[in-house]
């Protein structure tokens, strides 16, 4: 599919209400109505944003051992999390359709009784077009999160680019982006809750490694946006800021287009003219020319890895309707 010269991109900086999957989906209606009104095509959200990162959290956890309190801190996670499909995958194609945009947004995936960190992607149609489970969760995250698996490594080749997205430190598996340059990505989103200096220097990097244009989009969230009761290492006080943001947009050669910002939730913009992608490749092309393939190769097992096969799944039953076995008195 052609892509256009130029697409205008937006990299939405906010917190989700967190654990609250229905209000954080009010507040991503009116951020993406945002972004659209101001002339973006493709919209970015950070990585866990329906419904909630859960910083600072221990789930109740020491090695050996996990508490009852812990317990119900994971079913609370557990319940605001996301189907797929399911209601919330509708209602987020909804609001791409009714808002015109390829949209790329970080959830927290349920199946069964396992979490995964997930990017879902639509287009403007509104069509679900799948997603991207993270591989390799980052420390404790590891607690509540499940491994995804080369089945969803998806890029797609969209009238405005060729879109992926790789979450948080993921982006530190060369592997993992070698395997997106090899797809030909060229909008490269980077769904984060990493606000350090370093994150943004990163970001630079992987624009100039694999020639691409780098969307990251990260919360900024306070104490505030988390519930009361929310057991988190960072304390009590309301302001405190958990997620510092440093979203960012930059071009193939390392330009930054917009960001980083660490001051407050926003909305980033910038116009991507694609070409630069070409002109950055003339010396560079990580899987291209620059590639020694003689030397190098990289072999990537794309197959689902289901724990069980050959199995038919569970079969939907309907409620019984009580049937009438007695006798119909007379009509008086």
């Amino acid at each position: 599919m052609q892509a256009s010269s130029t697409v205008r991109a937006a990299v939405v900086q906010a917190a989700s209400v967190a654990f609250d999957r229905e209000r954080t989906l009010e507040k991503a209606g009116d951020l993406l109505a945002d972004a659209a009104r101001r002339g973006a095509r493709v919209v970015v959200f950070p990585e866990a944003f329906v419904s909630g990162y859960p910083r600072g959290a221990q789930f109740g956890t020491t090695v050996g051992a996990r508490t009852d309190a812990g317990r119900e801190e994971y079913r609370r996670y557990w319940a605001s999390a996301v189907d797929v499909p399911g209601t919330t995958v509708n209602a987020l194609g909804e609001l791409a359709r009714e808002n015109g945009v390829y949209l790329v947004i970080g959830v927290i995936e349920r199946e069964g009784g396992t979490l995964y960190c997930t990017v879902l992607f639509f287009a403007p149609s509104g069509r679900y077009l799948g997603k991207h489970r993270k591989l390799m969760p980052t420390g404790s995250e590891r607690l509540v999160w499940g491994y995804g698996d080369g089945s969803t490594l998806p890029v797609f080749a969209t009238e405005v680019g060729k879109l992926g997205a790789v979450i948080c430190w993921e982006n530190y598996m060369p592997l993992l982006r070698t395997t997106m340059y090899g797809k030909g990505i060229q909008l490269y989103c980077a769904p984060t809750a990493d606000g350090r200096d370093s994150w943004f220097a990163t970001m630079r990097h992987i624009a100039c490694e694999g020639r691409c244009f780098v969307l990251s989009s990260n919360q900024f969230a306070r104490r505030r946006d988390y519930p009361p009761d929310f057991a988190t290492s960072s304390g009590d006080d309301p302001e405190a800021v958990l997620s510092r943001g440093g979203s960012c947009i930059v071009d193939p050669l390392g330009a930054v287009l917009a960001g980083p910002d660490y001051e407050g939730e926003t909305i980033l913009v910038a116009d991507l003219d694609l070409d630069e992608i070409a002109r950055a490749k003339f010396d560079f092309d990580v899987v291209g020319h620059y590639a020694r393939p003689d030397v190098f190769r990289l072999e990537v097992n794309e197959q689902p890895m289901p724990t069980v096969v050959g199995i038919t799944p569970a079969v939907p039953v309907e409620a019984d309707v009580p049937t009438f076995s007695g006798t119909l008195a007379s009509t008086p």
